[in-house]
């Protein structure tokens, strides 16, 4: 897509440069800004906002958002990061690469080797897993940087959620990996406390901060930040 490239390229690489490997621990709190959750809000307003709180992981996930009007969402989200910020998109390869983005896929998108084959070397990649046998394939894969577990909680952020996998799957990963650990699914700041005790790095948390309020939302997760 060269014309994309040459309306969003250079914005993007004069924010990340050529490397984005994970450095340090992960955060306990792991935003998903959603497109649909965050409505009428604006994604980009909503990213700049959680950094500004001190989320340090943002994933972008904008389902049924056009392309034209995510990639424009993704260029002004782009020019003003931060330097802190870990920026995730949710499945969409192309648009990792070329914005400069860590990407995290889930069990039906692009295997992760043939997703590191367009995002390249330095990318990193998170893997949704949902029972004992994709935690176990997605720790042995050496092109899944972060293993998210889930839904560990019911949950409304899909349309047809996975069956909840509870606490148990959580534990069950940390023996296999010692790769960043995320749970997902049905997390408040309570139960943010749970998988964190469980054994997870991070608690991605996507309903209770995009629904409602969300500055009101972020300060509740003021002690987790």
């Amino acid at each position: 897509r060269p014309a994309l490239d040459a309306r969003h390229g250079a914005a993007a690489r004069r924010q990340v440069g050529d490397d984005l490997r994970l450095e340090g621990a992960p955060p306990r709190l792991y935003a998903i800004a959603d497109a649909d959750a965050l409505a009428p809000r604006r994604l980009s307003e909503a990213v700049a906002t959680m950094a500004r709180a001190g989320v340090r992981w943002i994933q972008v996930r904008a389902k049924r958002m056009a392309d034209d009007e995510l990639e424009a969402e993704l260029d002004e989200i782009c020019r003003s990061r931060r330097e802190d910020v870990v920026l995730w998109i949710n499945d969409r390869a192309d648009l990792a690469r070329l914005f400069g983005l860590a990407l995290h896929l889930g069990q039906d998108d692009l295997p992760p080797a043939a997703a590191r084959r367009v995002v390249g070397a330095a990318t990193p990649i998170g893997l949704s897993t949902h029972d004992p046998g994709q935690a176990r394939a997605a720790a042995a894969d050496p092109d899944v940087d972060v293993l998210a577990v889930g839904p560990v909680f019911p949950t409304t952020g899909k349309e047809a959620p996975d069956p909840v996998v509870g606490l148990d799957l959580v534990r069950r990963a940390r023996e296999l990996t010692t790769r960043p650990l995320v749970a997902i699914g049905g997390l408040d700041a309570r139960r943010l406390a749970e998988v964190l005790a469980a054994g997870a790095d991070s608690g991605a948390v996507l309903g209770d901060l995009c629904r409602g309020d969300l500055d009101r939302n972020l300060a509740r997760y003021a002690a987790w930040l």
